[in-house]
């Protein structure tokens, strides 16, 4: 008999990596991702629109701009904080509200827009987060999603920390998301109408070590790996994803600029 598969127990690991750190540090780097996202959803005014797995509000303030009534969810209360802090300084009127991505606690077809940058692609549950995300918006509506591609830079990032600190052998990759194939199985096409753009985001450091730095103080799931490794482990990591930026890094010596490939996907309910 197989052991059966302890999704709930991966996804409260995941949630204290992610509240680990500070990842608001990181995420306000990400915002022109979710202006992007906002225009490529062509939102309107008064509209009704949901973020899911916000983080510290990237989407949320794109939309809230735009003059949309937004409610940004997240299932780690402190990212939330951090996004309402921002809404607060822009005198952006937005809802907050503890939420999971596979359990939304809304009725169906609630929302015009269904929001998520890099957030809803690390659930547990892929194929339930796909479900809830269709679930609640209308038809008509639009599911707007960032989503890192397994060769971009973010995905082969975590390729290289999970060499050094394995996954769970039931955790899916969140990667999965940056696929075609992937978003088609799971929004079919007599139901919904996908258009999919493949844009890059230039993460922006002085040097490798200053990236390092960085991603490993305020970024959970790379501050949990070296938090999990011995000193010579955590020495091996640094070595590994050093030599990863040093390869990706389009400026030379000088400075740091590494493009990273992500999904741009605009999903309309029909």
């Amino acid at each position: 008999m197989s052991t059966p598969i302890d999704l709930t127990g991966l996804k409260e690991r995941q949630k204290v990596a992610w509240a680990s750190g500070d990842y608001a540090v990181i995420g306000t780097t990400l915002q022109i991702v979710g202006e992007n996202l906002a225009e490529a959803c062509d939102l309107h005014c008064d509209e009704e629109v949901l973020d899911v797995a916000a983080g510290n509000g990237n989407a949320t303030l794109a939309a809230a701009r735009r003059g949309c009534q937004v409610t940004s969810t997240d299932y780690v209360a402190a990212l939330l904080e951090r996004g309402q802090d921002r809404a607060r300084a822009e005198h952006l009127d937005v809802i907050f509200q503890v939420a999971d991505a596979e359990a939304l606690p809304f009725p169906d077809e609630s929302y015009d827009a269904v929001l998520s940058t890099f957030g809803v692609m690390f659930a547990p549950d892929q194929a339930t987060a796909a479900a809830e995300l269709a679930r609640v918006c209308r038809r008509g509506g639009r599911i707007g999603l960032a989503n890192w591609t397994p060769e971009g830079f973010v995905g082969q990032m975590f390729k290289v920390l999970g060499r050094h600190v394995p996954p769970p052998a039931v955790a899916q990759p969140p990667s999965n998301w940056g696929t075609e194939a992937w978003l088609h199985s799971h929004f079919d096409e007599r139901e919904f109408l996908l258009q999919v753009t493949r844009r890059t985001f230039k993460f922006r450091y002085r040097s490798p070590a200053h990236f390092i730095d960085i991603f490993r103080h305020w970024y959970g799931p790379v501050h949990k790996a070296f938090a999990a490794l011995p000193p010579e482990g955590g020495q091996a990591l640094e070595s590994d994803l050093a030599d990863l930026l040093t390869r990706s890094n389009r400026v030379g010596e000088k400075s740091l600029v590494v493009p990273s490939e992500y999904l741009e996907v605009v999903i309309t309910k029909r």
